[in-house]
């Protein structure tokens, strides 16, 4: 038997892309995609998870009194880029006018918002990532340290490229939610 039809009598399609890959992973694998580049990555820190739940529960009342959008969390998997990205984003929101992008399986487009908590590997979130989303067209980003809850907006200028709108510690301030909460 040639070595090509062992390893089919494993996978029964050989997989062509890292987001096929991806697929083939058991739920719960800490993963992304990003730009047909498969990544790894440990689990959160205990603050990263802390401000997650934190601002889950603030931003969840937030829209439940002001209904324009859906939160939604980590783990679930938003593709993006004509399956050459998917990624799990800390926290996101998908604005009712746009609710056609969720889907049972996942978010198959770009959210309006996309929060990120950092990670001890900071470039992962202020570099590949803002590429990503910058690419992509999700017009407003937040970075948040976990450690002394610095703020940084960048919100997609109308040629679209990031501009960073501002910086600040404990308030996450959007345009597209019109709220100003505080952490």
């Amino acid at each position: 038997m040639d070595e090509k039809h062992k390893y089919q009598q494993v996978i029964p399609e050989i997989p062509r892309t890292a987001v096929d890959i991806y697929r083939m992973l058991p739920e719960g694998t800490r993963c992304e995609v990003i730009f047909n580049e498969l990544i790894m990555s440990p689990a959160p820190s205990r603050e990263h998870q802390l401000l997650v739940i934190k601002l889950t529960s603030l931003l969840f009342q937030f829209l439940q009194d002001n209904p324009v959008g859906t939160l939604l969390s980590a783990p679930f998997d938003v593709y993006i880029g004509e399956q050459q990205s998917v990624v799990q984003p800390d926290l996101f929101v998908v604005l009712n006018d746009e609710k056609e992008i969720m889907q049972t399986n996942g978010v198959h487009g770009a959210p309006a918002l996309i929060i990120a908590i950092l990670s001890s590997n900071r470039a992962y979130d202020t570099k590949r990532k803002r590429a990503l989303y910058e690419k992509a067209g999700v017009k407003e980003y937040f970075m948040i340290d976990p450690e002394n809850k610095n703020t940084t907006l960048l919100t997609l200028d109308a040629s679209g490229v990031y501009q960073q709108t501002y910086e600040q510690t404990g308030v996450l301030k959007s345009a597209l939610l019109a709220c100003d909460i505080s952490f």
